[in-house]
């Protein structure tokens, strides 16, 4: 109990650090989604949260996209920060689970449930979203034997640093999930 105290101590230290938000992040990645024309999907539990001068669920889904539905694990999946959906193909394009203050774990189960449960989800499009500083950390989590299908799909890692200076240009360049990939490293 102490220790995980510690370690949300150390992870709100961090954010602040970062200088940056969980709901800034998701409306980031809301917003990178939309640029290129994917429809978007905010975790059901930040729908109603504030950014921008409107809701974080301001964006073209607010409900779950089919493929998620039909998945085992929906009401963890459903949680899921942010999800980029094709909607030509009803697939998910990417998936991104921003670590805030938040256990590393319970973000990489949830991209596990998705990614191992529902049909049509990329292998690729996995990625976790945490402060610069906690990289370590994540990498850590991953080597758990019980994560020990995360190498086999790919999962990323997204330092909000490279998301922050790197956001407009991405938005900019209407080119999908490519320039996410470009600045994301590869966790294991």
């Amino acid at each position: 109990m102490r220790g995980e105290a510690t370690r949300t101590a150390k992870a709100l230290e961090s954010a602040r650090a970062n200088n940056c938000t969980h709901i800034e992040i998701q409306g980031w990645l809301r917003d990178l989604g939309i640029a290129p024309g994917f429809s978007v999907w905010i975790a059901a539990n930040d729908h109603g949260r504030e950014y921008a001068g409107g809701r974080l669920s301001d964006c073209r889904r607010t409900q779950s996209p089919p493929v998620v539905l039909a998945a085992p694990g929906v009401e963890a999946i459903r949680l899921i920060d942010v999800l980029w959906i094709d909607a030509e193909l009803g697939s998910v394009a990417a998936a991104f689970e921003v670590e805030h203050t938040t256990s590393i774990y319970s973000g990489i189960v949830r991209l596990l449930d998705l990614a191992l449960g529902a049909p049509g989800v990329p292998a690729q499009g996995l990625f976790r979203i945490a402060p610069d500083d906690r990289e370590d950390e994540v990498r850590a989590q991953l080597r758990r034997p019980a994560f020990s299908r995360v190498a086999d799909l790919g999962v990323r890692y997204l330092p909000y640093r490279a998301l922050k200076q790197n956001r407009e240009a991405m938005a900019r360049s209407g080119q999908g999930r490519k320039p996410i990939d470009s600045i994301a490293r590869i966790l294991i």
